[in-house]
């Protein structure tokens, strides 16, 4: 039902990229295509320092991430799309109003969590933002493999 998954936060920098890698490594490839953008990407960047030491003291790789801008088209591609905030699913609707069945919080079956950006905001804000995106990825991925 849900194959292709596109998480999608702001730079795409932080938490989309944590999203990605995590339902990367709860949903197995190639039954799964997992992706990440940002509705304001830093295109071509990295994964934010932070952020990366948190997905690397966990066991995860986040070489391999390039920032890349939200488009139209992902959306078309996808089955599922995972916002970290409202403010990210009104920007994607915004531009692909038809999207609108697929569109979802990545806190969704925590009460509707939104998961604050921590860029610039300390060690502790990318810590709780990890565990939260954690326990999305977590639901999510219990019920797609179902």
């Amino acid at each position: 039902m849900f194959q292709r998954i596109l998480t999608v936060c702001v730079g795409n920098i932080c938490r989309s990229p944590s999203a990605e890698i995590l339902f990367r490594a709860a949903l197995p490839e190639p039954e799964y295509q997992i992706s990440s953008a940002g509705v304001g990407a830093l295109v071509g960047k990295g994964i934010e320092a932070t952020a990366a030491a948190l997905l690397k003291a966990h066991g995860h790789a986040t070489d391999s991430h390039a920032a890349r801008m939200l488009t139209r088209d992902m959306l078309h591609h996808v089955d599922l799309v995972l916002a970290m905030e409202k403010p990210h699913i009104e920007h994607i609707l915004s531009i692909a109003p038809e999207a609108r069945g697929k569109v979802f919080l990545l806190g969704k079956w925590q009460d509707e969590r939104e998961i604050a950006d921590p860029y610039r905001r300390g060690d502790a804000a990318f810590a709780l933002a990890y565990d939260q995106i954690a326990e999305g990825v977590a639901a999510w991925a219990a019920r797609i493999k179902r």
